[in-house]
This record gives structure tokens, C-alpha cells and sequence, in this order.
């Protein structure tokens, strides 16, 4: 069988899903990182409050409390990527067996596929839950670098270098969790590709419920609404300009 007739196994209907899958998955990326003005997404505000964060660190004696929390963050970054590697794992463990797997989707799809077409579901997730695990191990990097170059800030609030290096520091802690919420974004999505095991539809749907959860969370949860009642100092200056 020629690739030709292998892509002829998937219908007009297994495209557009897969291409709603993927185009919603960038999209909600771009939106969140891209807000519109006047409407900040949750994850624009946490990165306002991160460079606070850094300036109020400056004058913070002793420091034990920035480091227990620039800890946690590293912390949950080693859990979600141990725990996409076990995923990953066990995708390509039922690709290497996908008789099994088969037999369960013919129940839900009351229809018989050639393995083929089980293996490229699969591998739709597995390579979503890979782009989470490059993405929480590099934030998990970055925030060690953030822990680096807090070490550096002086403790003189008056040296010309506090401020400056409180400021690196903050845009590498906001890198960091940029990147933590593109795994998270792509675990997500990882999620609803599985759901094209029970046929196009269902992963239709579960991308639109996917999509429909992100959004609320970044533009019309009470979380956002909590942040904006008193904003970040530096949302504050941006805004006066």
C-alpha cells in the first residue's frame, strides 16, 4: 500500500478535523500571547506581575521566600514533564501493539480501519505530548537560569545594578512560563486528539470544548477578573503611556 492509498483510509471529514485541531491549537497560542488592547489574557497579566515580583524582591531581606517559590515553579516544571515522558511512553508502546487498541475503537466506531489509521491518531498525540515535554523541560531550564541571575541581583538596593538585573530576571521568569503554557496549551490539545479515536466527530467536538475551556480561562474566568482588580504596578506605568 502506497501513501496515496493510505491518506484515501482518512475522509474529507478526519481532514477538516485534524486541521481544526492543529489551526485551533496555534490560534488560541497566538490569541492568548497577542490579546487584543484593552482585554489582557490572564497569562499577559501573571507576566506584569512577575516583573513586581522581581522589583519587590530587591528590597526583600532575606530572600528565602523567592527562592522557595522560583523552587516550586522548577519543581512542577519536573512533574509534568516526567509525567509527558510516561505518556509518551506508553503512545508508543500501543503504536509497537495496536491490535488491542483496534478492538476498542471498532466498538466505539462500530468500524473496521486498517492499523495504519490507529497508528497516525496516535501519532497526532504523541507528537503534541512532545512539544509539551520539549516545552516544560526548556521552562524548566529557564527558570533555573531566573534563580541564577536572582543570586546576582545586589543586595544594596541602591547599587545601579539591582534593578537592571531584577528586570533580567523577570523577563526570564516570564520566558519560563511562556513556555510552561505552551506544554500545558499542547497537553490539552494532546488530550482532545485522542478523542479522534472514536471518529472525526468526536474530535471535532472535543477541540471545540478544548478550545472553549482555554479561552474562558485566559479571557472570562474569575481568576482574570481577581487580577484585574488591582493591576501590576508596571500594567499601570504601561497603560499611563
Amino acid at each position: 500500500m502506497n501513501w496515496t492509498e493510505r491518506l484515501n483510509l482518512f475522509s474529507a471529514l478526519d481532514i477538516t478535523a485534524l486541521a481544526l485541531l492543529i489551526g485551533s491549537w496555534m490560534w488560541i497560542g497566538w490569541r492568548i500571547e497577542n490579546p487584543r488592547p484593552g482585554r489582557p489574557s490572564v497569562s499577559v497579566l501573571m507576566a506584569d506581575f512577575r516583573r513586581d515580583w522581581m522589583v519587590q524582591m530587591v528590597t526583600r531581606q532575606p530572600r528565602m521566600f523567592d527562592a522557595q517559590l522560583i523552587s516550586s515553579l522548577r519543581q512542577g516544571a519536573i512533574f509534568f514533564t516526567s509525567a509527558s515522558m510516561i505518556a509518551i511512553g506508553g503512545g508508543l508502546a500501543l503504536i509497537g501493539n495496536t491490535d488491542q487498541l483496534a478492538g476498542v475503537a471498532n466498538d466505539l466506531t462500530q468500524s473496521t480501519v486498517p492499523a495504519f489509521v490507529w497508528e497516525i491518531k496516535l501519532l497526532t498525540a504523541l507528537l503534541l505530548l512532545t512539544n509539551s515535554f520539549l516545552k516544560y523541560v526548556w521552562a524548566h531550564r529557564l527558570f533555573g537560569y531566573c534563580s541564577v541571575l536572582m543570586a546576582a541581583v545586589p543586595n544594596d538596593p541602591d547599587d545601579p545594578l539591582s534593578l537592571p538585573r531584577a528586570a533580567q530576571a523577570a523577563e526570564l521568569s516570564i520566558t519560563a512560563a511562556r513556555s510552561f503554557n505552551i506544554g500545558m496549551r499542547s497537553t490539552y490539545f494532546a488530550l482532545a486528539a485522542l478523542a479522534w479515536l472514536a471518529g472525526s466527530v468526536a474530535l471535532i467536538g472535543a477541540t471545540l470544548l478544548t478550545l472553549a475551556v482555554l479561552f474562558r480561562r485566559e479571557f472570562a474566568s474569575q481568576s482574570r477578573s481577581i487580577l484585574l482588580q488591582v493591576p501590576a504596578t508596571s500594567a499601570k506605568a504601561t497603560a499611563a503611556k
